[in-house]
């Protein structure tokens, strides 16, 4: 990996030379159907041709720079019409470009490219189910040039003309519409200027549907995009596209009202492809997503929403990335906070989905939490070194913080400055780069506000503030002061300015806990004093940050703790008791409240959860309460109680109902004992029975998992369930569930697929990991711990950067959680103070996590004592 960095230095070095103005891609892709796994033989990878030719401008005569190309060979290299000797000039990363004259120039690189099984470049997937082979890109931050020649930093834009050959019978696609087909050959329209990162392709069978977008504007003009979605043939019975098209329309109406700045990239495509990395890509035209939106079987309207959430984002980034881009990653933000941010408002302003902003905060901003408190936190704008570093920072700091902070943002300068400001920057920055500074002063201009000491205070440093209420009352039961203290991580210090919306809370007649008074101030400093609320009734609730306004951790008074152990169930409004949850499980996270407590609350109370997105986020973090942060003398008896709550639910829930579905599955999840375990063996061959609920494909591998981890199904069960899902899906479940087993033999056959062989993709890589590390398995887990330590620095070294970060984070032995652990993890540190930075920063992380979880137990044993 370390050859194939690039720093901030010498991207901008290359900047200030070149200018780019255009691309001619031509790519043979007929060899994809030339072997059966994509693998090659023993004489290499199974390649491609590509074809590059790169028009430039040079600003300084006799300067020296290169292109970026990742490839197994070159055949010929031109420049300026005169040969060069591909292996004088190609290092296997980088072509160089010597003595270049000022002015024009034009490069044409001829290489063979490889096909990528590792979801980065030009990945290749064989449907095992029907033989069929299908192809897509992904380039983010830095993979288009393992598929062509190029320069590959997001400020040297540039239009495209790509020209694809495919084999007989297959369809392709590009960021531009086709134009024409000479046999095999298709030409796409070139592209408007854009990065490197956010060209694609997509070529293979792949099950197609169209559809179209009209709107006629105020001035009389129309505009007409035409819609298509595609997903491979083996999922085409279960693809809605009449649900991702109606989702897509009422994005387009939602972002053509506020933006006022026409859809620029004429066509657009949506591919749902196997084997990806990530939720989806931007790519303008042509967005990518991961095929598991596509549902194989039932299930809840979370799964709708987040699938609604994830293709508005991909559509704000039309503008906020693809039609202005930042200029190097520091300011990835720029698109990210604002797709995050914008994916959730557009959803709860435009579809069904009307409750997104409380999905928003118990799920996003839960992860934003999360990354925040960890050693590796960073400031929204952060300072990105490298690549390496670039593809880190796709984090909860990037996405869902930033987003918070942009909600924030919002009440601060009021929705109609934020969104006038955004209209002036497209307008001012179209086909352009931007930093920081830009956003700024557009912003200023709109609202009248000082954006220097709000970007200062949210945007340039890192770190969560806790907001803490303090009330003191006359003996009328009346509040005589409300304060809020503001306090900070010694780490981080920084105190900030925050809007907030503190509300009071009492139990009605009919026994519902109820909002009675609400006042929203600027909470500044260490303590602000909310005056509107003297003289108000005492309440049995204080919550601070009602409506969620800002991004902060919420805590509670004595009393507003003691009514949410008794009440939290009764809270009727959805948004208060989803930030209830949120807060208490960060006082869980942070050791201040025993994991068994958190256990008990949500046994108590989640049954009553009418919003389903919650429920499933605590049905998550009450699995990692028991797991990671409850006593390890606590565990079994937890385990019981969770897994006897569990079948409680589920035996009462609503028949056919998503919340049957969801406590059917966490019950798989929990299941412990012989009685659980002949129960889902029942479900399974239909000798047990639960009204309403239908065990689909889907189901009946979670149900099987748990049977494959305690050992109660053995290979041969496994394989008969592949027998009736002989799918790409059934695949990875069958991996995962035959990696969970609980044997040494098959722990050191899965240790060996990921660490020592690169034979998977990552897709597999994934499900072997997942099913490697098992919670009951703590004892037959301990010896990887120091073969872990031994491994990840040559892992990270002879793997792709995506294979590494899958290895070094799910293979951390964060399961062999006792002191000894975190000295193993502090000496390797300590000792490889030279390894590369963004592979400490993986250690780190989960170092932070494996101390927290010792405080967290630390908290519980003392409960339990």
């Amino acid at each position: 990996m370390p050859g194939e960095n690039l720093s901030r230095d010498e991207a901008r070095e290359r900047a200030e030379l070149l200018s780019v103005d255009g691309y001619e891609v031509e790519l043979d892709l007929r060899s994809a159907v030339g072997g059966p796994d994509g693998e090659g033989d023993a004489a290499g990878p199974l390649t491609f041709r590509s074809v590059t030719t790169i028009r430039f401008r040079n600003a300084r005569a006799g300067a020296s720079t290169f292109a970026d190309l990742v490839a197994p060979s070159v055949n010929a290299v031109t420049l300026n019409g005169r040969a060069l000797d591909p292996a004088a000039v190609f290092d296997g990363t980088r072509v160089a470009l010597e003595e270049l004259p000022e002015g024009e120039n034009t490069l044409v690189v001829d290489a063979q490219c490889a096909y990528s099984r590792t979801g980065e470049g030009m990945h290749r997937f064989v449907d095992p189910e029907d033989g069929e082979v299908y192809l897509y890109t992904q380039y983010e931050p830095a993979d288009a040039r393992r598929v062509f020649t190029n320069f590959e930093q997001p400020d040297l834009k540039a239009p495209y003309r790509f020209r694809v050959a495919a084999p007989e019978g297959w369809a392709v696609w590009s960021n531009g519409a086709e134009e024409s087909r000479e046999g095999a050959v298709r030409h796409f329209a070139e592209t408007e200027p854009i990065s490197t990162y956010i060209t694609a392709v997509v070529a293979g069978p792949y099950h197609y549907v169209t559809d179209s977008y009209r709107r006629t504007f105020e001035d009389g003009t129309t505009l007409e995009i035409p819609l298509g979605a595609m997903c491979r043939k083996g999922l085409a019975r279960h693809f809605d596209a009449d649900d991702v098209f109606l989702i897509t329309k009422q994005g387009l109406d939602f972002f053509h009202d506020n933006f006022d700045y026409p859809y620029p990239f004429g066509k657009y495509d949506q591919a749902f492809v196997p084997e990806y990395n990530l939720g989806a890509m931007e790519n303008p035209g042509l967005v990518t997503f991961r095929e598991e939106y596509i549902f194989r079987g039932k299930v809840t309207r979370a799964a709708y929403e987040s699938r609604a959430n994830v293709i508005l984002h991909e559509m704000a980034h039309m503008w906020f990335g693809d039609l202005v881009t930042m200029q190097w990653w520091d300011d990835l933000w720029l698109k990210e906070s604002f797709a995050d941010f914008m994916g959730a408002f557009s959803m709860v302003e435009s579809t069904r989905f009307k409750d997104g902003w409380v999905t928003f905060a118990n799920n996003r901003k839960s992860w934003a939490y999360r990354a925040d408190q960890l050693p590796s936190t960073h400031p929204i704008t952060a300072d990105i070194r490298d690549l390496e570093d670039a593809k880190l920072n796709f984090d909860g700091i990037t996405y869902a913080k930033g987003a918070s902070v942009l909600k924030q943002l919002v009440a601060y300068v009021g929705r109609d400055a934020f969104l006038e400001g955004a209209r002036r920057y497209f307008k001012k920055h179209a086909y352009g780069n931007t930093q920081l500074g830009d956003l700024l002063s557009v912003l200023a201009e709109t609202s009248g506000r000082d954006m220097t000491s709000w970007s200062r205070a949210w945007l340039q440093t890192a770190g969560v503030n806790s907001l803490t209420p303090v009330v003191t009352y006359d003996a009328a039961d009346r509040i005589t002061e409300l304060a809020v203290l503001q306090e900070a991580a010694e780490s981080h210090p920084e105190l900030r300015p925050h809007r907030v919306a503190v509300g009071l809370y009492r139990r009605a007649v009919d026994g519902n806990l109820v909002r009675y008074a609400r006042a929203e101030a600027d909470v500044a400093g260490p303590r602000t004093v909310i005056g509107e609320l003297t003289g108000a009734e005492r309440p049995e609730l204080i919550l601070v940050n009602d409506d969620d306004l800002t991004y902060c951790k919420v805590r509670f008074d004595e009393a507003s703790l003691a009514t949410l152990r008794e009440h939290l169930g009764d809270i009727t409004d959805p948004l208060a008791r989803a930030l209830c949850w949120s807060a208490l499980w960060n006082l869980t996270r942070d050791g201040l409240m025993p994991a068994r407590d958190f256990v008990a609350l949500v046994l108590a109370f989640a049954g009553r959860e009418s919003d389903i997105g919650v429920l499933q986020m605590l049905h998550t973090w009450t699995q990692t309460a028991l797991v990671r942060y409850a006593a390890p003398e606590w565990r079994e008896e937890g385990g019981r109680t969770l897994s006897e709550g569990a079948l409680r639910e589920l035996r009462i829930a609503e028949p056919g109902s998503e919340h049957q579905l969801a406590w059917a599955r966490f019950f798989a999840s929990a299941a412990d004992s012989d009685a659980d375990f002949q129960l889902l063996t029942g479900l399974l061959d239909g000798t047990a029975r639960i009204d309403g609920l239908d065990v689909d494909q889907e189901l009946r591998w979670a149900f099987l998992s748990p049977l494959a981890a305690h050992g109660v199904a053995d290979a041969s069960v496994i394989a008969a369930e592949l027998a009736r899902d002989d799918t790409a899906s059934g695949e990875r479940h069958q991996v995962r569930c035959l990696a969970s087993r609980p044997s040494a033999d098959v722990k050191a056959a899965a240790w060996a697929d990921v660490v020592e062989s690169s034979a998977l993709s990552n897709a597999l890589v994934e499900a072997t990991i997942a099913g490697f590390g098992q919670s009951s398995q703590r004892e037959l887990l301990a010896p990887y711990a120091s073969r872990y330590f031994e491994a990840i620095e040559r892992v990270w070294a002879d793997r792709s950067i995506q294979i590494g970060m899958a290895v070094v984070r799910g293979l951390f032995p964060a399961l062999q959680d006792d002191p000894s652990t975190l000295e193993a993890t502090d000496a390797w540190l300590t000792a490889h103070a030279d390894a590369a930075p963004a592979l400490r920063r993986l250690v780190l992380e989960a170092r932070d996590d494996l101390a927290r979880a010792l405080r967290a137990q630390s908290c519980d044993a003392a409960a339990g004592a």
